[in-house]
């Protein structure tokens, strides 16, 4: 047992919580064990047999106790100022979640800004304006003030931030930042001392964008997409020296001479960590990934691509902000701006399901390249209990096939039954032989991160909060098309290997004087339910949103903040700042 107890005899120790019975999972990625785990004020002081009372007992026979989930890529820069509760992360075991991701964010920003930076993080990561616009009280220009702001408010968990490429590029070349225009070497300098300045004062990292991907509101390109070696490297360069400090970076060239290049030299000069999320359709062809890092693994450096447990994927639906029929004209003119109930019974008229499949669509292609009723084929009703490894049969196009219809008749049908409320999955690349063994291959190699969950963006499109949930049930439990993972290895890859992937020393395993971030978990009863649309955020703002159940207790620093499910109104959650080592005491 461990234990920081001076136990003397005859005396029973009293600790403030004690969580007994359990099926421990650490996430040191050693074998499960029963056992207890007695908690003072923030800490766990003992795991094993605790024999003493605990002011208050948590019975976790027949669970699963796991450290609370550390999520390293997420967009809640804005609703962390406003939303103390961080669905729907929280509801999901999450207790830290690191934002900032992605080169978008808030702060540096001087006063004429706001908005430039509300339609950058509008047009990148599909948060409302609207809700941005009203939820956010700017009370900071630069990034430490920005720290101290995220640092006054309570919250159920914990969050940190990069420090973002396009806050800082706006900041030091205003109208100029998303241009072709070269900035020279003193306005490189400019922006290398904003980005150290943050992450001295405790911002986890540095973020940039270089996927064409990532566009405004307006549909330019991000601030650093087109951004020369030069400046890339001196932002990495300007965390020289210090002892914490990720580089994250979204793009499209991972692989690339030019590219690759720079990113090993950083790694190589600063010895901080890297970790690459890929954006290109090849990255998730052949091993390129894989071999991205097996090649740092082997010369030592801490480079880590992200990737998540499944092909990050659009939802199409009534609900959603995109499905097929969105580019036909008389869907936009009559039938768009309605709302739900009222789409449904347009769209049940036999006369307006025959105008509007007899119309031709103003999408006329996807990213792939594909047509509509070719994209069908990769697209696939969720239903109440989602599938998201599912056969090439169940896609729009297969069940048209079965069924003697188009696939446009299909999709049409299915949109609205239910009351609309059905969604359909479709995955963005990955997905070509119907089956994970992609992901399989990549998500167990040691230099691999699990990432990519998004928290917070894509309101109107995506709902991959959840992926946390999806990858205990599906990688552990569920999965029926090839090989699972052990628990205890997911576990790991949950929570302490992000949590030391950033710095975060203190939290991400069960055992004496680390944090006390906990969840109690009926792993049989853990499902993942469909996603919805609800209109909770500032000024009506609506996001897609995944519920779930089966998360008995989650312990955010020693205190219960989810009961079954409900939060208790518990608001331990704080600040992280970079460079804080755990107190093992």
């Amino acid at each position: 047992m461990w234990s920081l107890a001076c136990r003397q005899p005859g005396r029973s120790v009293v600790r403030d919580l004690i969580i007994r019975n359990g099926t421990i999972v650490d996430g040191t990625g050693g074998a499960p064990f029963k056992g207890d785990l007695a908690i003072d004020g923030d800490r766990i002081v003992e795991v094993g047999e605790v024999r003493g009372e605990g002011r208050r007992e948590l019975d976790a026979q027949g669970m699963i106790v796991t450290p609370g989930w550390v999520d390293i890529h997420t967009h809640y820069d804005g609703q962390a100022t406003w939303d103390p509760l961080m669905a729907p992360s929280s509801w999901h075991g999450v207790t830290t979640a690191v934002m900032g991701n992605c080169g978008v964010g808030f702060a540096p920003v001087r006063p004429d800004q706001h908005q430039f930076l509300i339609e950058l993080m509008e047009g990148v990561e599909d948060i409302p304006g609207s809700a941005l616009a009203e939820g956010i009280d700017w009370q900071w220009e630069h990034f430490p003030e920005y720290l101290d702001a995220l640092e006054s408010k309570k919250r159920v968990i914990d969050v940190g931030v990069h420090v973002p490429h396009g806050a800082v590029r706006a900041y030091v070349l205003g109208d100029r930042c998303n241009t072709d225009y070269v900035p020279d070497a003193g306005e490189i300098a400019h922006m290398a001392r904003l980005v150290r300045e943050g992450v001295t004062a405790g911002a986890l990292g540095f973020s940039t964008s270089r996927t064409l991907l990532h566009k405004d509101k307006k549909g330019v390109h991000v601030p650093g997409t087109f951004a020369g070696s030069d400046e890339m490297l001196a932002m990495g360069l300007s965390m020289k020296g210090l002892s914490h400090g990720v580089f994250e970076m979204v793009s499209d060239h991972l692989g690339d001479d030019d590219e690759w290049r720079w990113v090993k030299t950083f790694a190589r000069e600063t010895g901080l960590p890297v970790t690459l999320v890929a954006t290109s359709a090849g990255a998730y062809e052949g091993d390129k990934m894989y071999n991205i890092a097996e090649e740092s693994r082997r010369e030592g450096m801490d480079i880590r691509p992200q990737i998540a447990g499944r092909p990050t994927g659009i939802l199409q639906g009534l609900q959603s902000n995109f499905h097929v029929f969105v580019g036909h004209p008389t869907y936009r003119s009559e039938i768009a701006h309605l709302p739900l109930a009222e789409k449904v019974a347009a769209m049940s008229r036999l006369e307006m399901r025959a105008r509007i499949l007899a119309e031709e669509s103003g999408i006329r292609a996807t990213l792939t390249g594909a047509t509509i009723p070719e994209l069908l084929w990769r697209v696939f009703p969720l239903g109440d209990v989602p599938d998201y490894e599912p056969d090439r049969e169940q896609s729009v196009a297969g069940m048209a096939q079965t069924s003697g219809v188009t696939p446009m008749e299909m999709m049409y049908d299915l949109l609205v039954r239910d009351s609309g409320r059905e969604l359909f999955y479709q995955p963005l690349g990955g997905y070509f032989t119907y089956n994970f063994d992609f992901f399989r291959k990549n998500m167990q190699h040691p230099n691999v991160l699990f990432g990519l969950s998004d928290g917070g963006a894509h309101c109107g499109v995506i709902a991959d909060a959840g992926m946390p949930t999806f990858i205990l049930t599906h990688w552990a439990r569920d999965r029926v098309k090839g090989e699972k993972f052990p628990l205890e290895f997911l576990v790991r890859k949950l929570s302490s290997d992000t949590a030391r992937a950033y710095g975060m020393n203190d939290r991400g395993e069960l055992r004496p004087g680390m944090l006390a971030d906990i969840n109690v978990i009926d792993f049989d009863r853990l499902r993942l339910f469909r996603p919805e649309a609800v209109h909770d955020l500032p000024a009506g703002g609506k996001r897609l949103v995944q519920r779930v159940e089966g998360y008995r207790y989650t312990v955010k620093s020693g205190e219960v903040t989810f009961d079954d499910g409900e939060p208790t109104g518990a608001l331990p959650g704080g600040l992280v700042r970079g460079g804080r080592e755990a107190r093992l005491n």
